[in-house]
């Protein structure tokens, strides 16, 4: 009956991706089978949770096909043991005593940004996932863990909510948070502040940054992108860190493949764990956030507000944030309720930024107008690049001027997947930085698009 369920198990697994196969199936373990009955062992409660949520009903179809008849499943919840072995050589280091160390302030933490406060929805919820995995069992295996997305997505918000988990549960851990901008600047102070007699700078940067953390927090680390001398540091201080089995989490606004002037062995250290991507939230994600942020904000907002609030503003969370609040004082200071003609009037020039009447139609037929290809070829299936590159093109022009999310630019070309979209218009954005021919041409047809 255990290779029966293991049968059950494989079935799913082509159509999971390999970094979520290996982070949430892998490791749940099959104890027990038989007389209708299976006993499961997690690695914690988060970990039980998903596999329930996610893969289990799946799971438990196949097996009933194979069977032909149905189980009650029981789970049991295995301890978190210290260990230096396992897939990637990483164990849990026990807490630091007391008597060791002086126990730590609280650390430099927003206290808005916590778990409970995050809206999860289809676009982050790996990305939620894989941090909860991180605070609940630190440095256990995925080691590093980078965040990636563009900006006003949440990345800054799970890192904080890290911090806060692990600080809760480990009280006299040292949990650092610094912008990536903080510790380059902390490093040009610290080169720039040594003098001959005096003690050493870069013993204290390194001290604070390599030995005094048990977990390294660090936001944007997309800004060490052409800084040499920054690199070298961080590498070290990365080794150091991850080789004494320390936490260490980072966000970038781009994958780590593609930051620019970025060395091979910082690209290559990044991608040791698990990178988990935040893309926009769809409409029911942003209604979900206003209708939190209103809450938290005492402010009275119904329903027809938010959706069209959802509707209309939809390239990230803190620009939805923000048009919540303009509403709200735009009512409050005319002393009346929030409705739909006050919202319209608020956001008004927010809303007529973007080319007014441009649809991705349009969008669409000066790119194949421009590159001289056919309308059916640039939405159809045709991957040669004489196709492809116009298409991807398309993707990012339409992207950033009409300002629809990955998932409804992919419906208008063929049906093709968000994650084929995204990757297009990074693509696109990185080639647009360094080719000056590319960057040419894009602009060429977003200006004319631009024109009335």
């Amino acid at each position: 009956m255990l290779e029966v369920w293991e049968e059950a198990v494989r079935s799913i697994e082509p159509h999971v991706k390999p970094a979520q196969r290996d982070l949430w199936i892998r490791p749940i373990v099959c104890v027990a089978i038989g007389d209708g009955r299976i006993r499961l062992r997690a690695p914690n409660r988060h970990h039980k949770e998903w596999f329930e949520d996610n893969y289990l009903p799946s799971i438990l179809r196949d097996l009933q096909a194979r069977t032909r008849q149905s189980f009650a499943v029981d789970f049991e919840l295995a301890e978190e043991e210290p260990s230096l072995g396992g897939a990637a050589g990483l164990g849990v280091r026990p807490p630091i005593s007391s008597l060791q160390r002086a126990p730590t302030p609280p650390p430099d933490l927003s206290p808005r940004f916590t778990f409970d406060r995050f809206v999860v929805g289809p676009t982050n919820q790996f990305a939620h996932a894989a941090a909860r995995m991180a605070a609940d069992s630190p440095a256990s295996r995925w080691n590093p863990l980078v965040i990636c997305g563009g900006v006003g997505l949440g990345k800054t918000h799970l890192l904080h909510a890290i911090g806060h988990e692990i600080h809760a549960q480990h009280p006299d851990w040292v949990v650092t948070f610094v912008t990536c901008e903080r510790f380059v600047n902390d490093l040009i102070g610290s080169i720039h502040q040594r003098r001959p007699g005096a003690g050493n700078p870069m013993e204290a940067f390194r001290e604070r940054y390599r030995e005094r953390p048990d977990v390294l927090l660090i936001d944007d680390v997309q800004f060490l992108s052409h800084k040499d001398s920054s690199q070298d540091e961080f590498f070290h201080t990365f080794n150091a860190l991850h080789d004494a089995h320390k936490q260490i989490v980072l966000t970038s606004d781009r994958l780590p493949q593609e930051i620019p002037g970025l060395t091979d062995r910082l690209k290559s250290r990044f991608t040791w764990g698990l990178i988990a991507e935040v893309d926009p939230p769809d409409l029911e994600t942003r209604v979900a956030i206003l209708k939190r942020k209103a809450e938290a904000e005492q402010v009275l907002l119904p329903d027809d507000v938010a959706l069209y609030l959802g509707a209309h503003v939809k390239t990230n969370v803190r620009e939805l944030e923000g048009a919540l609040l303009k509403v709200a004082a735009r009512a409050s200071f005319a002393s009346l309720p929030i409705t739909i003609d006050i919202a319209r009037d608020a956001l008004q020039k927010m809303l007529s930024s973007s080319p007014t009447g441009l649809t991705i139609e349009t969008v669409q037929r000066e790119v194949a107008a421009y590159f001289d290809v056919k309308l059916i070829d640039l939405k159809g299936p045709k991957r040669h690049r004489a196709i492809a590159h116009p298409r991807a093109v398309a993707m990012f022009l339409a992207r950033k001027l009409t300002a629809m999310s990955y998932p409804e630019i992919g419906s208008r070309f063929g049906g093709k997947d968000h994650s084929t979209v995204i990757s297009a218009v990074r693509k696109i954005d990185r080639l647009c930085t360094e080719d000056p021919a590319v960057r040419s041409v894009v602009s060429a047809i977003e200006n004319h698009l631009r024109q009335p």
